[in-house]
């Protein structure tokens, strides 16, 4: 009984050092950066927020995406040199983009991850492998979803101990962007400008 008692011990203490060496080696993976990502959104902690999204780069990998939603929607038989407008058009629109962009980020973390709204932190931080496709090249990552009814593709790039998102593509999301706006950038482009 002793010697079984203190190999239960040993393996008690090994598996708890094992555990702790593992937990601190995770807190470096982008997953947990996402997971820290995750619990800022559910609090509305907009510095957490802040620090684990690059919302400039965010906006300005997105927007291609939306201009090219909206041409595809409302730009059917535009001519080419029309359809090239679509971007400069879109251009003066990036400051208040951006500034709605950091307001709407919490709430679409938030429908994003409402699936999982009761799990723990340390839970989404360990099980997030299993739910993403994580790819990760040096200090860039791309993270997808490995859900077919949540599809969506986030790049993410190290900043310090923690990982920051600096893109994402969503097709829903751009598509929905793209139809509230769309029609009024493709309108400018026709008529040359955005200043009216």
């Amino acid at each position: 009984l002793k010697i079984l008692g203190v190999s239960l011990i040993a393996i008690l203490i090994i598996g708890a050092i094992g555990g702790y060496f593992y937990w601190q080696s995770l807190k470096r993976t982008p997953q947990y950066s996402l997971a820290l990502l995750v619990v800022a959104a559910r609090r509305d902690d907009q510095k957490a927020i802040d620090e684990l999204v690059d919302t400039n780069a965010v906006v300005d990998d997105f927007m291609p995406q939306i201009t090219d939603k909206a041409v595809e929607l409302y730009g059917r038989g535009l001519p080419p040199q029309t359809v090239a407008k679509v971007a400069q058009v879109a251009a003066p629109l990036l400051p208040a983009v951006k500034q709605r962009a950091r307001s709407e980020i919490p709430g679409l973390i938030r429908e994003k991850t409402q699936k999982f709204e009761g799990v723990p932190f340390w839970a989404i931080a360990l099980g997030a492998g299993g739910m993403l496709k994580i790819g990760q090249e040096g200090d860039k990552a791309t993270v997808q979803s490995s859900l077919q009814e949540r599809p969506f593709e986030v790049t993410m790039k190290r900043s310090g101990a923690k990982w920051q998102i600096v893109g994402i593509k969503d097709e829903v999301l751009a598509r929905r962007i793209a139809e509230k706006i769309g029609q009024e950038i493709i309108a400018a482009a026709r008529k040359g400008g955005i200043e009216k």
